[in-house]
């Protein structure tokens, strides 16, 4: 981990720059109605407040991307996190930042996949990958993004994917429109280094 903050961080930063390329940190996470907690109510006092939730078991996933200067790109898929499914985020990611694009992301065995090597190779002048350190997601910026999203969005509340998949969209569609609040991502302490 140390080597990555002194050495490995520095070089993708001033490559980034001189190629004047964007970082982009990238994370995937999924949300389950079963496994979030219900939210917020109110009762009167006195009263044991009562939710309602439908008990299905209802699941999305998210693949997103932070730039530290308040950009934000993702994705809401139900399927299973594929190399397909990487490979199309990474095209609209390069498509939409209009640049080239040095994506972050971490040692998932999709990043390391043998078909993504090979886009990547067939795309070295539109996306470039880093892979950070192992078990070190405390160093991604996006996975705040992550917590954001799952004390926002109640999954627990949703009656079908489809109104779960709306909801996640909104969430991250309104983020999009705040790039004041993406930029904060990027001031916790132990990420601050990742301020381009």
């Amino acid at each position: 981990m140390r080597d990555w903050l002194d050495r490995e961080y520095p070089a993708i930063e001033a490559r980034a720059k001189a190629e004047g390329a964007a970082i982009a940190w990238v994370d995937q996470c999924g949300l389950r109605s079963d496994a979030s907690p219900p939210g917020r109510s109110r009762a009167p006092q006195d009263r044991t407040p009562i939710m309602r939730v439908s008990g299905k078991r209802l699941r999305v996933n998210v693949m997103s991307a932070v730039a530290s200067r308040g950009a934000l790109w993702f994705t809401v898929f139900t399927e299973r996190f594929t190399a397909t499914v990487f490979t199309t985020f990474l095209d609209r990611t390069a498509r939409q930042a209009d640049r080239k694009v040095h994506v972050i992301a971490d040692r998932h065995p999709v990043h390391r996949s043998k078909a993504i090597r090979a886009w990547l190779e067939a795309n070295t002048e539109r996306i470039e990958l880093h892979l950070m350190p192992g078990y070190s997601p405390e160093l991604n910026p996006d996975e705040l993004l992550n917590a954001d999203l799952k004390r926002n969005v109640n999954a627990s509340r949703a009656r079908n994917v489809d109104r779960l998949a709306h909801e996640t969209r909104r969430f991250l569609r309104r983020r999009q429109r705040q790039p004041h609040l993406v930029l904060s991502y990027f001031r916790a302490p132990h990420v601050r280094y990742a301020i381009m």
